[in-house]
């Protein structure tokens, strides 16, 4: 006899051009939004950020906890901000942001409105403080074998990588799509992402987490340099001159020689005879010692006499003085000539031991930096005005203050509204995904009602925030460093 079943409904999400079907009790595929009881709902609670001075952003359902774990209450503040970290999209985009929303600040009424925007163009720019050769600019940065972006213009002391964006999540295969949104959604939620930089016989393995040091070829990384070689000498010189007769700083960009340099000179450093295998700059700056690499200042070496030429010996003589040391004071090495001007290893004295600890002193820690980057489409906008372009010229004219998660953002020059935010300025958690692929994540845009609705807003969808603060809501304190999005300094028309 046939057994009659009730069987449960799915419902279609459209909060993403994927349009997942989904059974009771399950989430979609973004694992954002759920089906309870053919309701559907965010599974993320609305984060709100309370306007206190002492307390920081706390963790976000740590150590596995879900939902229902949370309590709501872990600060108490006198005025919230509504963030856009749980609120949800717009998406089809004619519909109104999720929350739009008023409070009166020092007498003038204020409005933010906020939303998740999908972003299929972004990605992320690292910034890894380190000397170490981690790749030569424009080698191709992988994860899982896939490209998911590059290596950038050095700068001072640290690699820059940009990562993702537009032509690996949706210009190449499925494959590389997916990877690479998978590889921005960990970073921009501070993971850790191992990847391989460079071609095969040429790779070069880093483990990359936001606010960590860089783990390379299986070593983690202690300090970036102090400055290139030449700089170096110069903060340094001083502590030379009286306990040795000459010093090599060994720099994969610029090695310094004391007694060349100008600092040496004004100290009267005499003439060594040393010569450097390298291409000389001006006095006392060599260029191309070697090559770039993972030992000494950033070079392919462990042995530093390897860049030294012979000694030139209308100025050496024997028992000469010869410091070598790294930007970062790591490695250092003590030398004496010999009858044959050559240098050989000798115990190094205290005095100079306790200089190349010094400049190690003198090295900030080295740490991965992870900037998230989006543009704000003219769909995204849509949610904010019906007129877009208003509110792009609204920003641009200090009238609207934006921000991701309550972090301010950089807003850059030009066209659009392209924006930049440090990802540990954020709430944890701020980021999801949807199989598009592409990153969700959150924006809001704040301003004067009387603002709002010069530029088109959607004035009928503002409520009160006393209406969407709740004990579901996901209470946080204001990052230490970062403005109230709602202070009178971030608009013109305070100054």
């Amino acid at each position: 006899m046939a057994t009659d079943r009730a069987k449960s409904e799915k419902i279609r999400c459209d909060a993403c051009p994927v349009m997942c079907y989904i059974a009771d009790g399950k989430a979609g595929a973004c694992d954002r939004y759920a089906n309870h009881g053919g309701d559907l709902v965010r599974l993320d609670a609305l984060t709100i950020i309370e306007n206190t001075d002492e307390a920081k952003l706390v963790p976000f359902l740590k150590d596995n906890q879900g939902p229902d774990d949370w309590d709501g209450n872990i600060v108490q503040g006198n005025r919230p901000f509504v963030t856009a970290v749980g609120a949800g999209t717009t998406y089809p985009d004619y519909k109104p942001a999720p929350f739009i929303v008023s409070q009166e600040v020092r007498g003038v009424d204020m409005v933010t409105v906020v939303t998740e925007g999908i972003f299929s163009y972004c990605g992320v720019k690292v910034k890894i403080d380190t000397d170490r050769h981690i790749g030569h600019e424009r080698d191709v940065v992988r994860v899982n074998g896939e490209p998911i972006g590059h290596v950038m213009t050095s700068e001072y002391g640290s690699k820059m990588l940009s990562l993702g964006g537009v032509e690996h999540l949706t210009g190449g295969s499925k494959k590389e799509g997916r990877i690479t949104c998978d590889a921005l959604l960990k970073l921009c939620n501070r993971e850790a992402v191992e990847m391989v930089i460079g071609e095969e016989g040429h790779e070069t393995t880093v483990v990359v987490e936001a606010g960590k040091a860089p783990i390379i070829n299986g070593v983690e990384e202690k300090l970036m340099r102090v400055g290139c070689g030449s700089a170096t000498i110069g903060m340094f010189a001083k502590q030379w001159v009286d306990h040795v007769d000459d010093v090599v700083v060994v720099d994969d960009h610029i090695t310094g020689v004391l007694s060349e340099h100008q600092a040496g000179k004004l100290l009267d450093v005499e003439a060594t005879g040393i010569k450097i295998n390298g291409r000389r700059s001006t006095p006392g700056r060599y260029f191309q010692v070697a090559e770039p690499g993972t030992g000494w200042g950033g070079t392919d070496i462990e042995d530093p006499l390897k860049i030294l030429g012979d000694f030139n010996a209308k100025f050496a003589k024997e028992g000469m003085k010869l410091l070598m040391v790294s930007t970062t004071g790591e490695q250092y090495a003590y030398f004496e000539l010999d009858a044959d001007l050559k240098p050989q290893p000798a115990d190094i004295p205290a005095a100079l031991k306790a200089s190349a600890e010094l400049i190690a002193e003198n090295c900030e820690p080295s740490v991965c930096s992870v900037l998230f980057m989006g543009g704000a489409g003219g769909s995204l906008r849509a949610g904010v005005t019906e007129n877009p372009v208003r509110l792009t010229k609204s920003v641009k004219d200090s009238l609207t203050f934006v921000s991701c998660g309550g972090a301010e953002a950089y807003v850059w020059p030009g066209g659009g509204i392209t924006v930049m935010v440090d990802v540990l300025d954020m709430p944890t958690g701020s980021f999801g995904y949807v199989p598009t692929p592409a990153l969700v994540a959150p924006i809001e845009f704040t301003m004067r009602v009387s603002d709002y609705g010069t530029l088109g807003g959607h004035m009928e969808e503002i409520k009160p925030v006393a209406d969407v603060v709740s004990d579901e809501t996901r209470k946080v304190s204001q990052f230490e460093n970062q403005p109230d999005p709602m202070a009178a300094t971030n608009y013109r028309w305070a100054k």
